[in-house]
């Protein structure tokens, strides 16, 4: 398999280290329930696992679920609930989302709060290394200690300070996208003792500290949506590696595009969200996912609901030729699923991939017409399916 990398702009060979692949996806902050750009991330990366795992390839798959988050805190004082309980129900509204799209279950969904020794000790070793600075009861990442800061993004400075606006309402740091480590307490809010103070972690330090706790100092593909490469990731680089001294910290960036409706980017905030639930209750899970195979993976698209129709139809099409009954005449021409499992490899090419099954799917049903011995050819129907996570059912 090769994916392209966003870090150094080309398409890269994945290398497993002794047989295994490790894969650090951002996942949800769960102060809302997720949409269906969420689920194109997460289905991006299954399909990426899948594949792996179907060459023999081991895969320690860790997404992380941001427990402790201002989004959090502000959505559970609207409530009158507490962010345990929030986060509690809205997680468990996503797993059954993704059990639903048949996501395959992370091996470990590390919080945010259950990470927190470590988060404290990677800023205590950022501030002792003089990498951070405390300002106010906050700790902020020196970006001046750090000189291939923004070669992720490829963005300039000015570039940078238009997109980080989140950390300007504070005061404390020196240079203005200096990012925040550490908050002071605040009333109200959820805090842990630290030697620099009460407070909670900043949104960057959770993910580094996550991914290293349970990896280590190098990822082999990190990724999560393309609207987290900066300020996110960026920030993430900074401080994994001046705490490890280990270069890359990840040695893949694989970023997927973001989901449009009605013109805009599908958010909470904009309040233009098409949720899985609600497409659950209409069309098959199957559909769902070869709706979201329609395009390259890394490419924004624009979400319309004929979109999932004609998926539903080739799904339809992978059913029929799944199912129908073998005789013993010639066998068809399966060359086309060759060519499916070569563009799922080139940097996971979805669409062209299923184009090539759903022909050889109309070529199985043709076969099987005439009496031919379609058996052979099913069953690379069938693995090639699994790992686009299609059931081949219209449930």
């Amino acid at each position: 398999m090769q994916l392209y990398n966003t870090l150094s702009r080309t398409v890269e060979p994945v290398r497993p280290r002794d047989g295994e692949i490790s894969i650090y996806v951002c996942g949800i902050t769960p102060y809302d329930v997720g949409h269906l750009g969420h689920a194109l991330t997460y289905i991006t990366y299954d399909v990426i696992r899948r594949r792996l795992e179907s060459e023999g390839v081991r895969v320690r798959h860790i997404q992380n679920i941001t427990d402790v988050d201002d989004d959090i805190i502000r959505k559970a004082m609207e409530l009158e609930t507490s962010p345990e309980e929030l986060t509690r129900l809205n997680v468990a509204a996503f797993d059954r989302d993704m059990a639903a799209l048949h996501v395959l279950p992370p091996n470990e969904f590390p919080t945010v709060s259950g990470t927190m020794p470590h988060i404290i000790e990677m800023i205590r070793c950022l501030l002792e290394s003089g990498h951070a600075y405390s300002a106010n009861g906050d700790v902020y990442f020196s970006i001046a200690s750090f000189p291939a800061f923004g070669r992720l993004s490829g963005l300039s400075r000015e570039e940078m300070l238009a997109e980080s606006t989140r950390q300007k309402m504070r005061p404390g740091p020196r240079d203005p996208l200096d990012f925040l480590l550490w908050q002071a307490k605040a009333a109200g809010e959820p805090a842990w003792p630290t030697p620099w103070g009460e407070g909670r972690p900043g949104w960057h330090i959770e993910c580094s500290a996550m991914a290293t706790d349970r990896i280590g100092p190098t990822v082999d593909i990190h990724g999560g949506g393309a609207d987290l490469i900066y300020p996110h990731h960026e920030c993430e680089i900074a401080q994994s590696e001046s705490i490890t001294g280990v270069h890359p910290f990840a040695r893949i960036w694989a970023h997927v595009g973001m989901l449009y409706y009605q013109g805009e980017k599908m958010s909470k905030s904009l309040g233009n969200m098409v949720f899985a639930k609600d497409l659950l209750k209409e069309y098959p899970a199957d559909a769902i996912r070869l709706a979201l195979y329609s395009r390259q993976f890394r490419e924004p698209w624009e979400y319309t609901d004929e979109a999932i129709v004609v998926a539903g139809r080739q799904a339809a099409k992978l059913r029929a030729a799944a199912t129908c009954s073998a005789g013993s005449g010639p066998a068809p021409d399966s060359s086309a699923l060759t060519r499916a499992g070569a563009a799922i490899d080139d940097d996971l090419n979805l669409p062209v991939a299923v184009s090539a099954i759903v022909g050889c799917a109309l070529d199985v049903v043709e076969a099987a017409s005439r009496g031919g011995d379609v058996r052979a050819a099913q069953r690379e129907l069938r693995a090639l399916s699994e790992v686009l996570g299609l059931t081949l059912n219209d449930q």
